[in-house]
């Protein structure tokens, strides 16, 4: 079958890799993608939100299958606008409809879903400058830390988890009065801080049944010993050594099986992945988000460890099968490492050659997914503040990291930084 792929980060470079490999996959489109897509399939300069172009192309192409990388096109409504035109409504178009996408989109609408299905999660409020003074209050009376989360989408940059309460005020008058994140913050969920480690568990799922197809710790700080501020994700590894079969059946009994069964019941339409954001408190999991696609770079560690035929797999969402395939996964343990720009996650320069990504993916069981580059003038460059991630197998989670390493020390460009610690507290 045609596919189209949406998108053009790390995530989609990931993604066209491994539906490459499929036996289903005839012709691959990326659109925009980047340089390292190319490799895979055909690159096509239509920006994701643009989706009059994009149905266009899938008509054109005679696409069967599109897989949305981002979220903004899935809030945006992008399964409604293929799945409501006769035109492209037999295409497969992997991910939620615009109502199902606001269990991302709107972090009051995941809270109030969650307390309807009596999934656990942090207690919360909810406040707009209409009860802007019992916010004040609020966060006054509450133990510390305190968690502030802009409603909307902000790229990953709208949560604030404050340790005073002076810090606490000063985000809140920032984010709803002077608009920090624009609309996104109109409303803001001020919720309790879960203490524990964070990790990431990926389902697919038809609207009915899930598949778990991975899951992934994350290490979303800057500085080594996870200091600094917050980035989109410098690495991760899988398997997570806690996530044990014990603690993989609360996640399923309490949080997942609950999800699934409640979107069943709410009549929302999702066909597509769905990311549990997870916090493990002393053996029991909480949610804090869900996201209603894969995750950056968490794709880049659950993709290489998955076995089973990612288009089947995909398929079996539209075709009443998903229940009953067998997923399979690779031996072994999987680590990713981001390389990043200089300043980032502040401001970074770009257009800056990258030197060695084909000496790195030359190295046994190593592989390089390019996230912020571009072409230019025959050479990649720089064209974003996460750059590229290298990901390595090993038998040991450490031994992953290593050969992770190892690849990123072929590759240079100007200021490249990478954290030397990812998988630090596992052996």
């Amino acid at each position: 079958m045609n596919i189209l792929i949406i998108g053009s980060g790390g995530r989609e470079n990931a993604l066209a890799w491994k539906m490459a490999q499929s036996h289903q996959s005839d012709e691959l489109f990326i659109a925009p993608g980047n340089p390292g897509t190319a490799a895979f399939g055909t690159n096509v300069p239509i920006q994701v939100n643009d989706f009059a172009a994009l149905k266009a192309l899938a008509l054109e192409k005679n696409i069967e299958l599109i897989v949305v990388g981002p979220e903004e096109p899935l809030v945006n409504g992008i399964y409604d606008f293929f799945n409501e035109d006769p035109a492209t409504a037999s295409i497969n178009v992997i991910g939620p409809s615009a109502q199902a996408a606001q269990l991302e989109g709107s972090k009051a609408f995941s809270k109030h879903f969650m307390q309807r299905h009596k999934i656990p999660t942090a207690s919360y409020a909810e406040f707009t400058l209409e009860n802007y003074e019992q916010g004040l209050a609020y966060i006054s009376a509450h133990a510390l830390p305190i968690v502030l989360k802009a409603d909307g989408l902000a790229a990953g940059k709208g949560v604030i988890i404050a340790t005073t309460h002076q810090q606490a005020l000063t985000s809140y008058k920032e984010m709803l009065q002077d608009k920090q994140f624009g609309e996104a913050s109109s409303k803001l969920v001020i919720e309790q801080f879960l203490e524990g480690i964070e990790v990431s568990v990926f389902a697919l799922t038809d609207g009915h049944h899930y598949q778990i197809i991975g899951h992934a710790k994350d290490y979303k700080r800057i500085g080594e010993g996870d200091t600094g501020l917050n980035t989109g994700g410098m690495g991760c590894v899988s398997p997570v050594p806690f996530m044990d079969e014990a603690f993989m059946q609360k996640v399923e009994s309490t949080i997942i099986g609950p999800t699934i069964q409640g979107i069943k019941e709410e009549g929302l339409v999702y066909k597509g992945f769905l990311f549990f954001g997870l916090m493990n408190c002393g053996g029991i999991p909480y949610v804090i988000e869900y996201n209603c696609r894969l995750g950056d770079p968490e794709t880049e560690v659950i993709l290489p460890r998955l076995q089973t035929d990612l288009v089947s797999l995909l398929a079996a969402t539209d075709n009443g099968t998903l229940e009953d395939v067998n997923i399979q996964y690779q031996e072994g343990a999987y680590a990713t490492v981001m390389a990043v720009s200089a300043g980032y996650p502040g401001a970074y320069p770009k257009d800056i050659a990258i030197q060695g990504i084909e000496l790195a993916a030359s190295l046994p069981e190593t592989y390089v997914f390019q996230a912020g580059t571009g072409f230019q003038e025959n050479e990649v460059v720089t064209k974003g503040g996460r750059v590229l991630t290298v990901t390595a197998t090993g038998p040991s989670l450490k031994a992953a990291v290593m050969n992770a390493q190892k690849g990123l020390s072929k590759i240079q460009f100007e200021g490249m930084y990478f954290r030397k610690d990812i998988g630090y507290e596992f052996p």
